[in-house]
């Protein structure tokens, strides 16, 4: 996945020109001419990238990867970048409109720019994989995962935060789309800038440190020291899977999820839509996951035996048990923003198997049961589930991207 993600992107970073990266104006200009209801679409998509993943995946990812694999998380950005751009572009090209609203994603342009390639049968097979797995997706990765991530970490007894979290859960999902955006563009910009004030204050205050961080991420990255006997370069390897993972579980870019979300806009410009595609990876990785990183690496030597221990270390290290509130607070609100998003996604893959209201209702009740559930249980199994549907759908979306690379 790591080798397969980042040779994707380096293709369509060079088939685009890596224009996101040569000419940044010229995407903040297209950013900037989108229509209002395109950064409320851009709402919904942060809230499904932004959560656990800036936060425990970042720690996860420097416990068990080293300090190197978050170099490897800015490669892969960098080319999850053209990716997410990519994906984003086809979705609003193949894009449907219903009852005056937009609708689209993956499946769609699956299913609608392959046919013509491999076959009517071949392509809707592919939609079909791709939509039952990102279901799949949304009830673990965007559910399980999340709320399992969390639940332990306010002084309530898990059975009853699960009830809390669940309702309100419940409360925003029921009012559609429309609803979702709207708690989404009210969440979202106050979490980003209350974590990245959080941040920004610790490093300003330990700026001294911050060269020996940036130090250690570079030379792990490339760390042949650590290998054993003949396993020359485990050292990368390790950095590297990790850091790609983990990214990737981040910023969701290449797998084809919140082309979904894109998909939504009012706008009728894709390369606008595509390029606050890029807009919300840099947020997610190049931004957030890194002011994570920094705080992490600049704090005592790492202890910690598990990744949300390592983050609460770290921050109460530097502020106290405020700062431990204060990432609790922000982690359990991350959580809930992507738990809702990710439902927002799962609905929308299963409407495209089937419209049939009673099977969204027990899609609906199955996913609240599952959001209860994974607040009291342990959920190891449910990593390597999310695990392979992430794989699952990102193999099959970086075929058909390269299919209709045309396109770009």
């Amino acid at each position: 996945m790591p080798v397969l993600l980042i040779l994707f992107g380096l293709f369509f970073a060079t088939r685009l020109k890596f224009f996101y990266i040569l000419h940044p104006c010229r995407s903040i200009r297209a950013i900037t001419k989108n229509k209002k209801d395109s950064f409320r679409a851009l709402s919904v998509a942060l809230a499904g990238t932004l959560g656990v993943g800036n936060i425990v995946g970042v720690a996860s990812a420097i416990l068990f990867g080293g300090a190197g694999s978050i170099f490897w998380m800015w490669m892969s950005a960098l080319c999850a970048m053209s990716l997410k751009y990519a994906e984003v572009y086809l979705a609003m090209r193949f894009r449907k409109e219903r009852n005056g609203r937009f609708y689209g994603g993956a499946p769609y342009y699956i299913k609608e720019g392959l046919r013509k390639k491999t076959g009517e049968k071949s392509a809707f097979f592919l939609s079909i994989i791709f939509a039952v797995f990102c279901v799949i997706n949304s009830l673990t990765t965007g559910n399980l995962v999340q709320i399992n991530s969390v639940s332990s970490l306010l002084p309530i007894a898990p059975m009853l935060f699960g009830i809390a979290f669940t309702v309100l859960a419940f409360l925003a999902i029921s009012g559609g789309i429309k609803r979702i955006s709207k708690v989404t563009s009210l969440l979202i910009p106050i979490l980003t800038a209350s974590y990245v004030f959080l941040c920004v204050i610790i490093i300003i205050g330990n700026f001294s440190e911050v060269p020996r961080a940036i130090s250690m991420i570079l030379k792990d990255a490339f760390n042949l020291k650590s290998a054993n006997g003949g396993l020359c370069g485990f050292g990368i390897a390790k950095a590297l899977r990790y850091g790609v993972s983990k990214g990737v579980l981040s910023n969701e870019a290449g797998c084809g999820t919140s082309p979904a979300a894109h998909a939504s806009a009012d706008s009728c410009d894709p390369h606008g839509q595509g390029c606050l595609g890029i807009f919300e990876v840099f947020v997610d990785t190049i931004l957030l996951c890194t002011l994570t990183a920094i705080v992490i690496l600049i704090s005592a030597p790492i202890t910690a035996s598990s990744p949300m221990e390592l983050v609460l270390q770290a921050f109460e290290q530097f502020t106290g048990t405020l700062g431990v509130i204060a990432v609790t607070a922000l982690s359990v609100c991350f959580a809930f923003a992507t738990v809702i998003c990710q439902y927002f996604y799962g609905v929308e893959s299963l409407s495209y198997v089937t419209r049939a209201s009673a099977i969204k209702t027990l899609f609906t009740f199955i996913f609240c049961l599952v959001l209860l559930v994974g607040a009291v249980i342990p959920v190891s199994l449910m990593w390597q589930i999310s695990d392979l549907a992430i794989a699952i759908m990102t193999i099959v979306n970086l075929i058909c991207l390269f299919v209709l690379r045309e396109y770009f």
